[in-house]
């Protein structure tokens, strides 16, 4: 497994093909080349496929989150998403606040986070 902290060269073509296989929709690949640009992305490589992503969107020096922890499913519990999170605690340059998907929140626990307050969403309607 090969990892990469802050992979610049992450395509959304690439991205996109592997969030499909968690998230399937119907998504923009320009618009996602400009969202990968915003964020400092840390990737796992099995040979040339990508198998997880952790993104961190931070100000740089008050604020960061993780807006996601996506493994591809063959490649889950065998500590891929494990070494991203350490990666990312490793080279975040402010404190990560991150929601959790219901049902993982044992992950995040055993990886040393610690529950904080609880979050709240202000839905946008999709434009495309």
């Amino acid at each position: 497994m090969q990892y990469r902290t802050d992979d610049h060269h992450l395509q959304a073509s690439v991205f996109l093909s592997f969030v499909n296989k968690i998230w399937p929709g119907n998504y923009n690949i320009e618009k996602t080349q400009i969202a990968l640009s915003k964020t400092i992305n840390i990737t796992a490589y099995d040979g040339k496929l990508l198998v997880g992503c952790l993104r961190i969107l931070s100000d740089g020096y008050y604020f960061g989150t993780i807006t996601e922890l996506l493994v591809l499913p063959e490649y889950q519990r065998q500590g891929v998403g494990t070494k991203l999170l350490q990666l990312a605690k490793d080279n975040t340059p402010t404190m990560l606040y991150f929601g959790a998907q219901p049902g993982v929140e044992m992950f995040y626990e055993k990886n040393g986070c610690q529950k904080g307050l609880q979050s709240y969403i202000i839905e946008k309607p999709t434009t495309d």
